[in-house]
């Protein structure tokens, strides 16, 4: 049978209870992250790295339960939504209060949705659909849309491109003070080293148990340390070496290794997401789809996943963009645009698309190795086709600096989790790098966004896939399993996308 919304079976390889009640409060954690954030303002960007640190300090007025269901957070329950789908009413959770003091109120989230839908590349994608935002009382808010949208729930339950909370006199473009509702709070932040957050103790979790990202909040630990460890190779030592108590993202190969090791032990999440090329379809040699299409006819997709993951036990070869256990689902557009692996077709392809000899620039990091490696593959089949390549290897901030002026690439390289509701990918939204902005675009994202009727919706979610792949704004590589490794020392850390450090304790 086949998942509603979940996206993914995460797998500990490890014994960890979610939390341990018993446990007194107390410790510090260090956490080892594939490098520093380009911002500690989570409405302003999409990377995963920034959302990771983030969620601790910010909240959102919902977020997602272990079986990925949209549940409330700062919100007291889920939206009331008016017969006609155009009205939410949401009531909000009192005695709430931000780092400096002041209590939450109905004032601070409506000033923080209009930032977010100012800012954020998933709030301007709400944007077009919102008529107002208000505050009906100090406990409540209510939306209204121009029509009908289903993904908003899931929206303002993202912690990527985060519609987070903030107080209404904090709502500067460029974030100075870093003031949440979360149950941590920033200490200080010294660029290169570590990000140090402490215990926030006047926060106010929910009541009863905890649920995924949902549910109760415990403040076990007194400090949570993110320290950037950009080179993978070291990363993968320092977890054997039981350095620190989480690492994240490590190369699939050091599996094993982590796994004889006595200070730590790896978590498997499976299938985790897929790595993707997005194009840039605004400027540039990847302007024209033909030469996008020739591009997408040149490459082997097996061959880039067999080089950045090594065993099938690490990967899987899917040109759907959700894989058979989805509800989501489909082979639309997928027959004859995926894994062609044809260089010889493919540079008569771009000759007739009017491919002029300049390099293809492919904006890739190596702190996420499995990237560098895919790139490398593609770079020699993209040779074989005509095509020239500049490979520029940069770290993970300077990539997500760059992927938003169009003029400086023609692909960047990323990976995705599998989101539990699919116009949170953000390539569909016009403003994201990428800039895919086509009628066909709009005519299947609005239809798909518009339609509240669920098995509906899985058959429009087939058109905008099909039209993913007629018009080629990136091209998914396969699905991929992650592998992170844990002390023995640290539980109540459960597998997840993004981890998550509320409810982690140390063992005594």
């Amino acid at each position: 049978m086949k998942l509603k919304l979940a996206f993914l079976v995460a797998t500990a390889l490890i014994a960890a209870p979610s939390f341990l009640m018993a446990q007194e409060k107390g410790g510090i954690i260090n956490v080892a992250t594939i490098g520093e954030p380009p911002t500690l303002d989570p409405m302003t960007s999409t990377a995963d790295l920034v959302g990771i640190v983030t969620q601790h300090m910010f909240e959102t007025l919902y977020t997602f339960d272990k079986k990925w269901g949209v549940t409330p957070l700062l919100a007291e329950s889920l939206p009331e939504v008016s017969a006609d789908g155009k009205t939410y009413t949401i009531k909000l959770r009192t005695g709430i209060k931000f780092h400096d003091g002041s209590d939450m109120t109905s004032e601070d989230v409506v000033a923080s949705l209009t930032r977010w839908t100012k800012l954020a590349s998933r709030g301007k994608q709400a944007a077009g659909f919102i008529e107002s935002v208000s505050a009906t009382d100090p406990a409540t808010v209510t939306i209204k849309l121009k029509q009908p949208y289903a993904p908003l729930a899931s929206l303002l339950a993202f912690n990527n491109s985060a519609a987070i909370i903030i107080p209404a006199e904090k709502q500067a473009d460029t974030m100075t003070d870093f003031i949440g509702t979360g149950p941590y709070m920033l200490k200080e932040r010294k660029a290169d080293q570590y990000i140090q957050l402490t215990r926030f103790k006047d926060y106010k979790p929910r009541s009863g148990e905890s649920d995924g990202y949902g549910g109760a909040r415990h403040q076990y630990l007194d400090e949570i340390r993110f320290v950037p460890v950009p080179d993978p190779n070291t990363r993968v030592e320092a977890a054997v070496s039981g350095q620190y108590d989480y690492v994240d993202s490590l190369p699939v190969e050091s599996f094993d290794k982590l796994k004889a090791s006595k200070a730590t032990q790896p978590l498997l999440l499976k299938p985790f997401g897929y790595p993707v090329f997005v194009f840039n379809t605004a400027e540039g040699a990847a302007k024209s789809l033909g030469v996008r299409k020739a591009i997408r006819q040149a490459l082997s997709m097996e061959d880039m996943l067999a080089a950045a993951f090594g065993s099938k036990d690490f990967y899987a070869l899917d040109g759907n963009i959700y894989p058979a256990s989805f509800t989501w689902s489909t082979d639309a557009g997928v027959k004859g645009n995926y894994n062609v692996a044809d260089p010889e077709g493919a540079a008569k392809a771009a000759k007739a698309a009017g491919y002029d000899g300049k390099p293809i620039r492919i904006l890739t990091s190596r702190q996420y190795e499995f990237h560098y490696k895919m790139a490398q593959v593609a770079a020699e089949y993209l040779k074989l086709a005509g095509f020239a390549v500049d490979m520029q290897v940069v770290d993970w901030a300077t990539l997500t600096q760059r992927r938003t002026d169009k003029a400086l690439w023609d692909i960047y390289i990323t990976h995705s989790p599998f989101l539990p509701e699919p116009a949170l990918i953000g390539s569909l939204a016009p403003t994201s790098p990428g800039w895919w902005d086509t009628p066909a675009r709009k005519a299947a994202v609005d239809a798909f966004s518009a339609e509240s009727d669920p098995k509906k919706r899985v058959d429009l979610w087939a058109n905008v896939q099909k039209a993913l792949y007629d018009e080629a704004p990136f091209m998914k590589i396969g699905d991929f399993n992650a592998v992170s490794a844990i002390s023995t020392k640290l539980q109540g850390v459960d597998p997840a996308p993004w981890p998550y450090f509320w409810n982690a304790s140390i063992k005594k």
